[in-house]
């Protein structure tokens, strides 16, 4: 590789920033203009043919848009604005992607007066007398803060900051501009010398380790009842071929976490769905009567556990082998008898071409399976047609499980609704499901779906919230009129925050009957209300023809709670 220099030319440091990002691959930037960050907006109004730029109505939807766009592509989602509000108003979206791994930048800045440092302060995030600290306050949430005071700095901490955020175990890194930071000219003089970013980047995966995956192996081959399970890090990896490759060639049913969900088509021959606290009966009942475990990139939160029962998990009955990019989360809830530290998407195919010739394996396996479907059920409970009004949620999501494309993406919000969706809607493609299972935010599933959209411009998106959520984020379908993102929202209308109205009582619990889909029609969405169950296919068809923005308001039952999804391993 030919190192070469920047820029040839004096260019304005903000132009060179915005080099920086399409030499890493960043094809789009979340945010609003505020303080220092305006001059990079400035530069962005003549490089729309390379960085799309998305105004949003709420730096909460740049944060969320930009945390999954680093999870969908691998590339580093930038959110830019203001530092107290990329701060204060960003922070769901960086604390998912500090939560989830997922590689993301924020762009921000100190809101420094220089000249007037000891005067009384406005907005200043210095951490001198009188304002806040910006350095301590987004190290609290990200991998590494960088900052920049200078011309130079302002290019080269853009460029550490992609390193950092897709280096090792990916997260969100943040770089702070001082005034001087964004100013002025850089150049073939600049002192130091500024290189072009893709020697910078962190381009090799992490391959796996011979001795540790010729013991993995051994294993693997003494098990007679194994058990595969698929978290985030597979997505995160861009795994999902692999993953499927390998449970093929090794033989083994897949469950997934829950934030893993998504990493593998839940109607193959091999799978079973989510386990643990609200996973179904045949993935839990699958898990606990393995003898060996393969765990692919997942921290086995105590979600994902049921609250470490051993009757699910249990390294003193089980074998555990883990595959983890992270040397710090392999062995960390459960002592793994063999690690494997490296790359997903490395380590699966490796272990695919030690098993490229086993035999009777597979076919063993699905009867494995069919036996678990057969005993507890795989995505057809009978609920899925049930006609009483108001709707169960179960009949909406049996609707959108008919009528959605193989290929569609759905992101779920925070809540009882996301519980059922994780439970009963069965995904059928690589990253066709999108939760926030890191922090568990609200106001998450619109925001989601739009940077889905933009990424996959050609799936179906479909956004699930209840009224809570969509009482939130709103103003995120105003977004998606401006710029033209047609995405589907599902509002799941009980009148009340259904998690805490079944978990405590109705206090401050209840809302009132608003009409979503007229809000819809008055953002110049589609907007459809929907009371019958006979009229959801034909809504959600509806939404798919309409080729704009739409909301379909659904009256849905509190009737059913996340409490009847609760393994009893939970309770």
């Amino acid at each position: 590789m030919t190192v070469e220099l920047l820029t040839q030319d004096q260019i304005r440091t903000s132009d060179a920033v915005l080099q920086v990002l399409h030499d890493a691959g960043i094809g789009m930037v979340f945010g609003i203009a505020g303080g220092h960050t305006g001059r990079l907006f400035m530069s962005l109004a003549n490089h729309q043919n390379q960085i799309r730029t998305v105004l949003v109505r709420h730096e909460s939807l740049a944060g969320v848009m930009a945390e999954v766009y680093g999870r969908l592509t691998g590339r580093p989602g930038v959110i830019i604005g203001q530092g107290p509000w990329v701060l204060g108003n960003g922070l769901l979206g960086t604390l998912e992607a500090h939560l989830s791994s997922s590689p993301m930048l924020l762009l921000t800045d100190f809101s420094d007066n220089p000249g007037f440092d000891l005067h009384g302060p406005y907005q200043a995030g210095t951490g001198g007398w009188g304002t806040w600290n910006a350095r301590q306050a987004f190290k609290a949430l990200t991998k590494e803060v960088f900052e920049a005071h200078s011309p130079a700095a302002g290019v080269q901490a853009t460029q550490f900051a992609i390193k950092h955020a897709t280096s090792g175990q990916s997260g969100p890194v943040a770089v702070l501009y001082a005034a001087g930071g964004l100013s002025g000219h850089v150049g073939p003089d600049t002192v130091p010398k500024l290189w072009r970013t893709t020697p910078y980047l962190a381009t090799n995966r992490l391959p796996a380790n011979p001795v540790e995956m010729g013991a993995a192996v051994d294993l693997l081959n003494a098990a007679e009842r194994p058990v595969i399970i698929a978290g985030n890090g597979v997505r995160i990896a861009q795994a999902f071929d692999e993953l499927k490759a390998f449970a093929e060639a090794f033989g083994a049913p897949v469950v997934t976490t829950a934030s893993g969900k998504g990493t593998y088509a839940e109607n193959h021959p091999l799978a079973l769905g989510v386990f643990g606290t609200f996973g179904t009966p045949g993935a839990n009942a699958a898990v606990a009567d393995a003898d060996v475990v393969v765990v692919v990139g997942s921290k086995l939160g105590i979600s994902d556990t049921a609250r470490a029962n051993p009757l699910l998990l249990d390294p003193g009955r089980q074998t555990f082998v883990q595959i983890d990019i992270e040397t710090r989360n392999a062995s960390w809830t459960f002592p793994a008898n063999q690690v494997i530290h490296a790359d997903a998407k490395l380590a699966l195919a490796e272990l695919t071409r030690a098993f490229a010739h086993s035999s009777g394996r597979h076919t063993a396996a699905e009867r494995r399976v069919q036996a678990f479907r057969s005993e507890h059920g795989h995505f057809n409970t009978p609920q899925y047609q049930n006609d009483e009004e108001p709707i169960l949620p179960q009949r909406v999501i049996g609707a959108l499980r008919n009528v959605l494309p193989d290929d569609a993406i759905v992101t779920c919000d925070a809540g009882e609704n996301r519980i059922l969706m994780t439970h009963f809607y069965q995904n059928r493609s690589p990253n066709g499901f999108l939760q926030a299972a890191g922090a568990g935010p609200m106001g998450f599933g619109i925001p989601a779906a739009l940077a889905a959209k933009l990424v996959h411009p050609q799936r179906t998106v479909v956004a699930i919230c209840g009224d809570g959520g969509f009482g939130m984020t709103m103003n995120g379908m105003m977004t998606a009129v401006e710029q033209n993102i047609p995405i589907i929202n599902v509002v799941f209308n009980n009148h009340a925050l259904g998690w805490v109205l079944h978990g405590g009582g109705p206090f401050a619990a209840e809302f009132q009957d608003f009409d979503h889909a007229e809000m819809a029609r008055a953002m110049r969405c589609h907007g459809i209300r929907v009371s019958k169950a006979a009229d959801l296919e034909p809504a959600i068809r509806e939404a798919m023809a309409c080729g704009k923005p739409c909301v379909i308001d659904v009256l849905t039952s509190l009737e059913v709670s996340f409490r009847d999804v609760t393994s009893p391993l939970a309770s």
